[in-house]
């Protein structure tokens, strides 16, 4: 089928936020709209709605965000490969459009922001580049850079322009705080460092007071210092006695000039300007460490971004912080619908399962182990339980209303449980391990028992799929093959060899054939009868094939690899009709819901997509 054919899926909405960005959760001007970056994507929600845009343009992790103060443009940096140059691209809001395209920077833009009339645009190199660039936004082209700090001081993390002149602006980072002055007739900037005396800090944000007096600096030991703009000297810092700890990594200010501090810790809390003291009663803990703060209206609400991927909201009367948004901090690793019902659907990953509302992509459940990795999830066909495989070598049975535990089958495998599946009837388990063997385990309401150990593969079991008849199941393996084992005698009934780590196996419907995807880039076609290959499809263009898996009519199939795209294909003529584009991290699993109206898929960068199912 010719690439104009091939149309384009229609991505419903994300669940995902990257809080390891700094100060990558924006409000913006309009008091209306969230503004935050999940990989290659920059997320637009409204909060109220909850409707969500995405500005998608980049080619690798978006690393930094900026907002003007009209609101009218948005601005995002990048990071690349060693030995390529980062993109800054500012979008224009109204139109969720590239506005401009700049690339100077090496490997990554640190930071970014907008001079108060939406004049310039300031951009920050990473530790590879240590260049400090001012853009013209009007005539859409660079206007003048220097390096970011003297060759003795480190890497320069942050930048803020000033509230009232487009020809001033503050850069800090390790061992160095420069004021800039912009002299635009001459085509230079020229900065001048403040003067800290005895005081050496690691400068990680920077706010400045509405009327360019003073400026702030969170640093990493915990404090904050105060700067006179005018005569560039040190005037305070504080609190003086009990420092923040992992210091502070956000700070923001109200119109009454309240200060309102993050830190790596999780701790938000509100301080007086000069005296840094803080205001009773207005200080609250959140989970993970905090890395943006972003103030809503004249501050009655405030938005704190974590590094475990948590959105909270706090209002500033009562200070009570409510978790609006949460997702996947690390890799989604599986994704899995209870059977016969597309509402509802679980993700795992580090740490954790959870269960989310389809429709609202809203978390109903999670259910935590701490410190391990949850490889593989499924439901019981009666819908009694949640069975989950761990990296620790353990199954997990969990209750699907509360989440409380079950059951536990320990030692299930050597070098962790890495696939799972279970029988129609709800009677037994099948599991794959790190080891290579598939195991057959009896469950009923009081004992689970193992049945049998079936020892063939020589590699990593990576995907198991059971018939309807749960007489025969398949599970593929890094080592190059597919085994279909008979359930009754624990034997190998037929087995598949191709060049490639299989990465994903499923039945077609009827059962008659079986599709594969693996690292060769293949998705081949193999009939369960004798194990002969029927067709091979160059199935992407680069990476291996992670995920598969067919529609109940049969007619259809959906990928998803390395290649970041969704892809869904015709089964019977191998022709791709749709590509869905929005990962930026490798995809490890998709599904299609059993009422075929959505298709989910998840990826290492620990996004959850929902597609609009197109048939």
């Amino acid at each position: 089928m010719s690439e104009d054919s091939v149309q384009e899926l229609e991505l419903i909405s994300t669940i995902g936020f990257n809080g390891s960005v700094p100060h990558g959760l924006l409000v913006h001007p309009d008091g209306e709209h969230l503004i935050y970056p999940l990989g290659c994507t920059v997320v637009i929600e409204n909060i109220k709605t909850h409707e969500q845009n995405f500005l998608s343009g980049h080619t690798n992790d978006v690393s930094c965000l900026a907002v003007s103060k009209s609101g009218k443009y948005v601005a995002s940096g990048q990071i690349t490969h060693m030995g390529f140059k980062a993109d800054v691209i500012v979008w224009d809001f109204e139109a969720k459009e590239p506005y401009a395209t700049f690339t100077l920077h090496k490997v990554k833009v640190e930071a970014l922001a907008f001079s108060p009339t939406d004049k310039y645009l300031v951009t920050l190199g990473g530790r590879d580049d240590s260049s400090v660039v001012v853009w013209d936004l009007k005539m859409r082209e660079a206007l003048c850079g220097a390096p970011s700090a003297l060759q003795s001081a480190g890497t320069v993390y942050t930048v803020q322009f000033m509230n009232t002149t487009d020809d001033k602006f503050v850069t800090g980072g390790n061992k160095t705080l420069r004021i800039w002055d912009v002299d635009r007739s001459n085509r230079k900037i020229r900065p001048q460092e403040c003067d800290l005396g005895q005081l050496k800090r690691d400068v990680r944000c920077i706010l400045i007071d509405s009327t360019d007096e003073f400026l702030y600096a969170g640093t990493t030991s915990g404090d904050i210092l105060q700067i006179t703009i005018k005569t560039h000297l040190f005037k305070n810092s504080g609190p003086a006695k009990d420092k923040y700890s992992l210091g502070v990594h956000s700070i923001a200010m109200l119109k009454d000039g309240t200060i309102i501090v993050a830190t790596g810790g999780g701790i938000v809390c509100a301080l007086k300007a000069g005296t840094f003291k803080p205001i009773a009663q207005k200080e609250c803990s959140l989970a993970g460490g905090a890395t943006s703060i972003a103030v809503r209206g004249i501050g009655h609400q405030l938005y704190v971004g974590v590094n475990k991927g948590n959105i909270y909201r706090i209002n500033f009367s009562d200070f009570q912080p409510t978790c609006i948004n949460s997702c996947h901090y690390s890799g989604v690793l599986d994704v899995a619908f209870p059977y016969g019902c597309g509402d509802l659907f679980a993700t795992c990953g580090k740490e954790n399962i959870r269960v989310w509302v389809t429709d609202t992509s809203t978390e109903v459940l999670r259910v935590t182990v701490p410190n391990m990795t949850c490889h593989g999830v499924c439901f019981m066909t009666d819908g009694h339980s949640i069975i989950s495989a761990w990296n620790d070598g353990k199954i997990r049975a969990f209750k699907p209303q509360s989440g409380a535990a079950m059951y536990t089958i320990h030692d299930a495998h050597k070098q962790g449980v890495t696939a799972i599946a279970t029988t129609s009837d709800s009677s037994r388990i099948v599991s794959g391990g790190g080891e290579g063997q598939v195991r057959v385990w009896d469950i009923s309401s009081n004992r689970q028992e193992m049945k049998a150990a079936m020892k063939e593969h020589k590699g990593v079991v990576t995907c198991i799929k059971i018939r309807a008849n749960n007489m025969e199941c398949v599970s593929s393996s890094d080592d190059g093959t597919c085994i279909i084992w008979d359930l009754n005698r624990f034997v190998r009934n037929q087995i598949i060899f191709a060049n490639t780590l299989f990465k994903a196996v499923c039945y077609q419907p009827e059962e008659t054939q079986l599709l594969t995807g693996g690292s060769d880039r293949k998705i081949s076609y193999w009939e369960t009868l004798d194990g002969s290959q029927i067709r091979e499809m160059e199935g992407s263009a680069d990476g291996s094939i992670n995920g598969l898996d067919i529609s109940d009519d049969g007619n259809y199939f959906v990928s998803g690899g390395n290649s970041r795209k969704v892809k869904v294909w015709k089964y019977n003529e191998g022709e791709v009709t749709h590509v869905g584009l929005g990962h930026s991290g490798d995809i490890t699993r998709v599904r299609v819901c059993p009422n075929s109206k959505h298709i989910i898929s998840v990826s290492a960068d620990g996004a959850i997509l929902r597609w609009r199912y197109p048939f």
